[in-house]
């Protein structure tokens, strides 16, 4: 095998090496007419049954094939040589391991069609591998091949008009000074490539980059000035084309205004016999942009409903708005923590509660942190981004966070109200209270309700990529509608479920012969606020993503950003101060951690705020004259349990 491997080998060698440009031999084991060589293993098998005979062809070679040759390791150096009027040379599906050499072929045709394709065993193209080749274009076919890397300069004095690199699975690197220009087109689809050389791509007008995964990012976009056609994998970078094409419209249109008027007769030409638009052409090569009304990029695919071309926030305001909310919901919440879980005071169910609460609103904090630091690194830039982000561990984590943080709040919200009602109504029944361990175990389903619902689109369940603000909003399959449709609808029933405990609150503790108007009037309030950042924050966002998620939006994912900042966070900007900060109990526990911290003065303040509030209470109450002890009892613990026992 080994020697029949040879004698093929020194028998193309050989008549590819003929230095002659009128006579060219053809070996038996390829097949030549007129002007082509062709050598393959079906005229390799065929010759060795017939007479060994010598053909003489006259006419120079045009076309070259070396086609299904397996055992072909090598092309010598100098096998093509002296094909001036060579067109088309075709190599494909050998077992090279070696780039052949071009540089000896000198073809003076006007252009030549170089194909390469199923040569799996090629991994690298070395530097000036087609210098030489021809004088005029060339187009290179080179597709299905085992390439890894383009070294620098590997098409250096190459004239190139066409270069198809797709299905090059293993490309995933094209050096800098690559590209000596390419004329026409170029096709990197079904490579591994993650960038474009920012050299060489000038002239380009037809870029082809589709099933091109890796490619996430692209060069300069006036590196490819004359583009006029994009065919890409990803739809936020036909975002850039269009942006930056309309930049250069408005920025040459601001500066050569003037000029097109002139052209068209509202200023007078101030040339002598010279067609002005030809002058402004030839001085201002950008106002042809403008005066012959040059089309934006032809790109696709276009940008959908869900990733409109902005921004990550979209307005600007909404980037102050989002770090202002965020600060807030993160120092607050992490106040409200530090505090509960250092004080020595027994753990009850309302500090439990609170806490749960806190680390829930906590995680909402974070997302719109990471929401907020992506804006600002990919600002004016977010095409370059958008893929990475979106489909990266970035968005999923962001995604994960708010939709947990999202869903514990809501129902650990839920259970305080419950519990409210429930201790309230049973407040002179000690055998019905609820214990802390009973508690404990309903918090724990609701963990668990949340981190499922909140894991359901990292596994396929919806997504968290189909936006940039990593809300699961592809409702594309039935299972992804169900899952959404289900989670709005258990955030309306459990808004409806704290709206009936509050209001069955107040109508326990409201007795007009037994309490203050005073002390109605605060309960009345304060339940108010509760139920409107509850009402705020999951009615604009539950009514529309309703709609959406029934095929019906009613407005747009740019304006739903908007949402996002003023409604969506409301619950974790505001529970904290609603249900702990603003308590006496908290300030109580305050004023003991920092006198165990030695801030003496700071604490007798706080000390002496929370004696006061106490006091004067107090005195309100003991004004009235109940008709019997035990309802003044009543009064006094239905009272304690939602204004003084740190909950609200």
């Amino acid at each position: 095998m080994v020697s029949r491997v040879i004698w093929l080998l020194v028998m193309l060698t050989g008549v590819l090496c003929a230095r002659s440009s009128r006579a060219h031999t053809c070996p038996a084991i390829c097949s030549c007419s007129q002007n082509t060589f062709q050598c393959n293993r079906d005229t390799q098998l065929a010759s060795r049954g017939a007479a060994t005979s010598v053909t003489r062809l006259d006419a120079p070679v045009q076309a070259f094939l070396v086609q299904n040759i397996n055992s072909l390791r090598v092309i010598e150096k100098g096998a093509f040589t002296d094909l001036p009027k060579l067109e088309y040379l075709s190599i494909s599906n050998t077992g090279l391991i070696h780039f052949p050499d071009f540089t000896t072929i000198s073809s003076l045709t006007p252009n030549i069609i170089l194909e390469m394709a199923e040569n799996m065993r090629i991994e690298v193209i070395p530097a000036n591998s087609f210098q030489g080749i021809t004088e005029e274009y060339v187009d290179m076919n080179l597709f299905r091949n085992g390439f890894k890397e383009i070294q620098s300069h590997a098409f250096n004095g190459t004239k190139l008009n066409t270069l198809i690199l797709r299905d090059n699975r293993g490309l995933r690197n094209i050096q800098e000074d690559a590209f000596e220009e390419p004329r026409v087109q170029v096709d990197v689809s079904s490579t591994a490539l993650s960038s474009l050389p920012p050299k060489g791509l000038r002239h380009v007008r037809f870029l082809k980059a589709i099933s091109a995964f890796a490619l996430k990012t692209l060069p300069p976009l006036d590196s490819m000035s004359d583009l006029l056609e994009a065919e890409l994998t990803y739809s936020s970078h036909c975002c850039a084309f269009h942006t930056w094409r309309r930049k250069q419209r408005e920025s040459a249109s601001k500066n050569f205004t003037k000029f097109c008027d002139s052209s068209a007769g509202e200023i007078e030409p101030f040339t002598d016999g010279m067609d002005l638009t030809d002058n402004i052409n030839f001085q201002y090569p950008d106002l042809e942009l403008i005066c012959h009304n040059n089309p934006l990029v032809k790109c696709t695919p276009n940008p959908d409903a869900f990733n409109p071309c902005e921004d990550l926030l979209g307005f600007p305001f909404l980037r102050s708005l989002t770090w202002i909310i965020t600060m807030c919901a993160v120092t607050g919440n992490l106040a409200v923590l530090i505090i509960l879980l250092m004080s020595h005071h027994k753990l009850t169910i309302s500090r439990f509660l609170m806490c749960n609460l806190a680390f829930a609103d906590l995680c909402m904090g974070l997302y719109l942190m990471l929401i907020a630091f992506m804006d600002r690194r990919s600002r004016h830039e977010y095409y370059n981004h958008a893929t990475d982000w979106q489909t990266g561990p970035g968005c999923g984590v962001a995604g994960f966070l708010t939709v947990f943080a999202s869903e514990l709040s809501v129902y650990t919200l839920t259970v305080i109200s419950l519990e409210r009602r429930h201790t309230i109504a049973n407040a002179m029944h000690v055998n019905k209270r609820l214990r802390l361990s009973h508690v404990a175990v309903i918090m724990a389903a609701g963990w668990s309700l949340s981190l499922l619902v909140a894991l359901l689109p990292l596994v396929g369940v919806s997504s968290y990529s189909k936006v940039s603000i990593c809300l699961p909003m592809d409702i594309d399959t039935l299972g992804s509608q169900v899952y959404v449709v289900a989670v709005l609808v258990f955030n309306a029933a459990a808004f409806l479920v704290v709206c009936v405990c509050y209001v069955c609150i107040y109508l326990s503790v409201h007795n007009p012969e037994h309490s203050t108007r005073n002390g109605d009037t605060k309960i009345a309030k304060r339940m108010a606020v509760l139920i409107f950042t509850d009402f705020m924050c999951m009615a604009p966002i539950s009514f529309f993503a309703i709609s959406a998620a029934l095929h019906m939006p009613l407005i747009t994912v740019s304006h739903s950003k908007i949402l996002l900042v003023l409604f969506y966070p409301i619950n974790s900007l505001c529970n904290p101060f609603l249900y702990t900060l603003f308590t006496r109990a908290f300030r109580k526990d305050v004023g003991l951690l920092l006198r165990r911290c030695g801030c003496h003065a700071n604490a007798d303040l706080y000390r002496s705020q929370t004696l006061a509030t106490h006091l004067n209470s107090t005195h309100k109450m003991s004004f009235r004259k109940p008709r019997s002890l035990s309802l003044y009892a009543y009064h006094i613990k239905v009272k304690g349990c939602f204004l003084n026992k740190g909950t609200t």
